[in-house]
């Protein structure tokens, strides 16, 4: 049977991740297995979302890491690879030429992709195995830029919005308060109703069903996350890390990023939400050609 083997680098707000898959064909079918996952924690959105730009140091680093990735590739044996840039760098002023940098040192390329596209890739990929047909499903991805929602019903894409604010955003009192209302009044003005089940991505949401020890498939309570939400806010970033094993750059993101992903929950009056450890990488993987 012949392997071969994938990449995506999701060049996300808080960090950048490289994952490797293995990739056979059964029966006509394309199966991905994952490989390796290595996350640096470069946060490009401490830069562009305060300063508007990529600082020299903070450009430094990534290229250090695309680099880096670089090279595992080619230990693993990666034939393609895909390398996307969310919200962080797509609003830096130097996007193009903090793209043109990597690309000249370290042959990586990367594509500027928006919200909706950054949806797209996520679920378009990954939905045949959770959606149901007459059920209404909705997509939460929360980022360190950005929320993007995705409605589908009936295996359909009914809409998909992404909004200004993130779990970093968030972190540096940067969103706007009309994106709160926008986004309050999007879910009010959808079809979106207590029937719906919720699906969240992102490293926070991940994070947290990892800590509740349930397994794959079992959705986490409103009622947990907003248990949980107040016992780590309670907590200094330090204690998160001590007491909860947190990296430094997800012990800071986590409870702006529940926040986010309990107002979503609130306003469309969903009581769960599943947790299928998917995300952009993935998704950039199972898009290659």
């Amino acid at each position: 049977m012949k392997v071969e083997k994938y990449a995506g680098i999701d060049i996300g707000s808080n960090g950048v991740r490289l994952l490797i898959m293995n990739v056979y064909e059964k029966n006509t079918k394309k199966i991905y297995n994952k490989n390796i996952l290595v996350r640096a924690p470069i946060r490009l959105g401490s830069d562009s979302f305060v300063h508007n730009e990529i600082k020299e140091i903070t450009l430094d680093n990534l290229n250090s890491a695309m680099i880096s990735f670089k090279h595992l590739m080619k230990v693993y044996g990666v034939k393609k690879y895909r390398a996307c840039a969310t919200s962080a760098l797509r609003e830096a002023l130097n996007s193009k030429e903090v793209i043109e940098y990597v690309k000249q040192h370290s042959g990586i390329e990367i594509e500027l992709i928006d919200g909706k596209t950054e949806a797209d890739i996520i679920y378009k990929t990954q939905i045949n195995d959770l959606l149901e047909e007459n059920k209404g499903f909705l997509f939460i991805d929360v980022g360190g830029g950005s929320t993007e929602l995705t409605y589908y019903y009936n295996r359909k894409s009914i809409f998909s919005r992404s909004f200004k604010i993130g779990a970093v955003r968030s972190l540096k009192q940067l969103v706007a308060e009309t994106e709160w209302i926008q986004l309050k009044e999007f879910i009010e003005q959808s079809n979106i109703n207590e029937n719906t089940l919720a699906v969240g991505t992102g490293g926070n949401i991940n994070t947290l069903f990892k800590q509740s020890q349930k397994p794959l498939g079992k959705p986490l309570s409103y009622t947990y996350i907003q248990e949980q939400y107040k016992i780590l806010k309670s907590l200094t970033v330090d204690q998160r890390i001590l007491e909860y094993g947190f990296n430094p750059d997800r012990a800071d993101v986590i409870v702006p990023a529940l926040e986010i992903y309990l107002f979503v929950l609130k306003q469309a009056q969903i009581k769960q939400i599943l947790v299928p450890k998917i995300g952009l990488a993935d998704g950039l993987v199972k898009t290659i050609e």
